[in-house]
């Protein structure tokens, strides 16, 4: 456990998908900490993430992660630019009946991806080690999710080719965006919304752009 005090960390998050109007199932919440512990352990070591007190981690992680799950749609989700599940894993472990691939370029990370989703005995989750840009899976996605992985319209072309229809784009970002990040989308959505995301115990603005295509 290194000292990590899971009877804390269990309040913590329990508080916080509390304050979120989210439900976890105690099998759930053993995996969102199971998770939680190993990303810490292979940080010493493989430095997947800036975040290392385990409050921090939760606020910052999970639960900005799990923000997003109410604005998942359909059943195959892509999470683009991965890095260490963040947020497909804890989108994963929530929302079960979904099928999720984690896709990321670094080798360092999809090792640890693949390590965390067989320790967690995640058989909703692939993980593929692959460029967006040259990612090419025989069937396309009904939401495709990044976490600030590069700017919205970049995002989009991107991914454009691997969208279903009718589909759901999700770019997490911190601030708002510039209005003018978001002039000139293709393939231009039917619809595009702007949602600001409050996650408990992060004093930090997060915002959700959500391009749908019907």
């Amino acid at each position: 456990m290194g000292g990590i005090n899971q009877g804390a960390v269990r309040a913590r998050l329990a508080a916080g998908v509390g304050h979120m109007d989210l439900a976890l199932s105690p099998d759930q919440t053993d995996g969102m900490v199971a998770y939680l512990l190993l990303l810490r352990r292979w940080n010493g070591v493989y430095n997947l993430t800036a975040v290392h007190e385990p409050f921090e981690m939760i606020s910052k992680h999970l639960l900005d992660s799990l923000a997003v799950l109410p604005y998942l749609f359909g059943v195959r989700v892509l999470d683009v630019g991965s890095g260490p599940g963040l947020p497909g894993i804890p989108l994963a472990v929530a929302s079960p009946d979904r099928a999720f691939r984690l896709l990321d370029s670094n080798g360092k990370k999809t090792r640890f991806l693949r390590q965390a989703v067989t320790s967690l005995g995640l058989t909703n989750v692939e993980v593929i080690h692959a460029r967006m840009e040259s990612y090419l899976p025989e069937e396309k996605f009904a939401t495709i999710v990044s976490r600030a992985v590069t700017s919205v319209p970049d995002l989009l072309i991107a991914t454009g080719l691997l969208l279903a229809r009718p589909a759901r784009l999700l770019a997490m970002k911190g601030r708002r965006p510039a209005e003018a990040e978001l002039r000139g989308l293709v393939p231009r959505p039917d619809a595009l919304r702007i949602h600001r995301l409050e996650v408990p115990f992060l004093d930090a603005e997060r915002h959700l752009i959500e391009a749908k295509y019907d």
